[in-house]
């Protein structure tokens, strides 16, 4: 008899996101037509850039001529897209970076909880807390988090906390993990992490030989001079880091989807299973091998093991969406694209001006679409969740959803109309909740 993998019997509950949009659902049908003002999910709503719209119309003609047809992709993106990302991305900001250590996916989302297949089971994982939930979820669902308690925790996780006193960047944790996630610009604070926080991460992954995964999604969001847009521009970290980027805020890719995972070919795991910088096997040949019996050899690439996952479960990204992801960096659509991310941070300052001038505590909103408000004395997440919603039609994010540190918070997104940005801002100010 078949069974199930269950680790999935230990998720709480519904996915966040699934969550709100059960509890949306619920009120608008108990309340037709009252104007509901969407500021929860991070959803892109700017069109796509016009040059990245011609490329996607003249692949879309090539598909269409014998000539020019393409069926699979290359398992790893086309080198057209790969170099462009190495060269606009990285190279031109100071960041040695090769093709090869680039790797062309459907989503951000879909690789930083897919890497945990070319990861022991047995690592000690670290988040910050509060976190994107995907990545304590996925490592649910792999069996690394252990149970869940009835405090929110789950007991095999090392939580760092991230709340104002610490600026949302966590301290190092007292018991050392294996794999640390980072996210900055962060989701779901909004807050930046400076140069040297990072440095500070870098070394103590290094003298530990862990594993940074580094979120940087939100990399094009920074406006402040001397913030780090990539873990890479830290010295030592092509030793111990790992970074996803994603085209889906960058430039409204969230329906169109594409996305790239940087594994740098230095990155190996040592004989101690521990990682650290050697020159390894890139893609497809990695220095090192299994022992046996499961045992790490020295040696081993990371970038010949997601290479691998990815050329065995992925079957690339289409020729249509490489070739509109290519057009982002070209003039016009580096043009096209800043545009929107100015629009969206116009809507963040606008929001975040107008609740602390409404009296709440809020921070983010500088460097990330996201604003973090503090809920008024006495509310929980959820009731705040509840009291926007029935009060003001705004939809925000509980903080809770995002772990234990995030009760007695709330996000907002800027990823909303100018107009509605504008009508939320003043709904919430009318609201008497403070």
């Amino acid at each position: 008899m078949f069974r199930i993998n269950e680790n999935y019997l230990k998720l709480p509950g519904s996915y966040l996101f699934a969550e709100i949009k059960s509890r949306v659902a619920k009120y608008a049908a108990g309340h037709p037509g009252r104007e509901l003002l969407r500021l929860g999910i991070g959803d892109a709503t700017r069109p796509l850039a016009p040059a990245v719209v011609d490329a996607m119309k003249l692949a879309a003609g090539e598909m269409g001529e014998a000539a020019t047809f393409r069926g699979y992709a290359p398992d790893y993106g086309y080198d057209f897209l790969r170099e462009k990302i190495a060269e606009h991305d990285y190279r031109r900001r100071g960041v040695a970076m090769q093709p090869d250590d680039i790797f062309v996916s459907d989503g951000a989302k879909s690789d930083s909880g897919n890497i945990g297949d070319i990861l022991s089971a047995d690592n000690v994982v670290a988040i910050c807390d509060p976190v994107y939930p995907v990545y304590a979820d996925t490592n649910a669902m792999a069996g690394r988090a252990g149970d869940y308690g009835a405090d929110g925790r789950w007991d095999r996780i090392v939580y760092m906390p991230c709340v104002p006193e610490n600026n949302f960047v966590p301290e190092l944790p007292d018991r050392a993990p294996d794999v640390i996630y980072l996210c900055y610009p962060n989701n779901p604070t909004g807050a930046a992490a400076g140069r040297g926080d990072l440095e500070r991460w870098v070394g103590y992954a290094l003298e530990r030989g862990a594993l940074i995964l580094y979120d940087s999604a939100y990399e094009a969001y920074v406006t402040e001079p001397g913030v780090p847009r990539s873990i890479y521009e830290i010295e030592g970290a092509k030793g111990c880091a790992i970074e996803f980027r994603s085209f889906s805020k960058t430039a409204g890719f969230t329906g169109t989807r594409c996305a790239y995972t940087v594994v740098p070919k230095e990155l190996v795991c040592g004989a101690g299973g521990g990682v650290g910088a050697a020159v390894a096997g890139g893609a497809g040949g990695a220095s090192g091998a299994m022992g046996a019996g499961g045992s790490v050899a020295a040696g081993v690439s990371l970038n010949a093991l997601w290479g691998r996952r990815q050329a065995t479960k992925l079957n690339g990204v289409s020729y249509v969406v490489q070739r509109a992801a290519e057009a982002v960096y070209s003039e016009e659509g580096r043009k096209g694209c800043r545009a929107a991310v100015e629009y969206y941070m116009e809507n963040a300052s606008i929001i975040l001006a107008g609740l602390k001038k409404a009296g709440f505590s809020a921070w983010g909103g500088v460097n990330a679409p996201y604003i973090w408000l503090k809920a008024p004395d006495g509310l929980s997440s959820w009731e705040l969740f509840d009291l926007l919603l029935d009060r003001a039609g705004v939809i925000g994010t509980p903080g809770s959803g995002f772990g234990p540190h995030g009760e007695g918070f709330f996000r907002l997104t800027a990823f909303s109309s100018r107009e509605d940005t504008q009508k939320a801002v003043e709904r919430i100010a009318a609201a008497g909740l403070l």
